[in-house]
């Protein structure tokens, strides 16, 4: 294990939560704003890595912080591209994505229709008057 306390508790939670534990790699650099982890998994475990929106990737940087501010030190976590792992394009919206989404549009903002001959009866009612 390494002999710093980010790194090896940026090591432990990480491997603790990927399917390939033996390639992950934590490199430390000291820089102008403080500690830089640059954190290298297998390509498969990038999707455990970073979490859905990000969310994983947000939470381990919040625990570095914290075992940062333990060790007086800033530091931040830079999470590497694996070779050959560049997101694939995103795909345009098939048709039924797009009725999807405005089915849930639609459900957001209901729509009020008046009954027809409404307004025009209350046209005549105020006439009579």
């Amino acid at each position: 294990m390494a002999e710093y306390p980010e790194t090896e508790f940026l090591e432990f939670v990480v491997k603790s939560i990927v399917d390939h534990p033996e390639d992950v790699e934590c490199e430390r650099k000291i820089d102008e704003m403080g500690v830089l982890l640059s954190l290298k998994v297998n390509r498969q475990d990038m999707g455990q890595v970073v979490g859905r929106d990000g969310s994983t990737a947000k939470a381990i940087r919040s625990l570095l912080r914290i075992v940062g501010v333990k060790n007086n030190a800033r530091v931040n976590l830079k999470i590497l591209e694996p070779e050959g792992g560049k997101r694939p394009e995103r795909r345009e919206p098939r048709a039924d994505d797009r009725s999807r989404d405005n089915a849930s549009a639609e459900m957001q903002e209901p729509k009020i229709e008046e009954p027809k001959g409404a307004v025009d009866k209350v046209i005549e009612d105020i006439k009579d008057l």
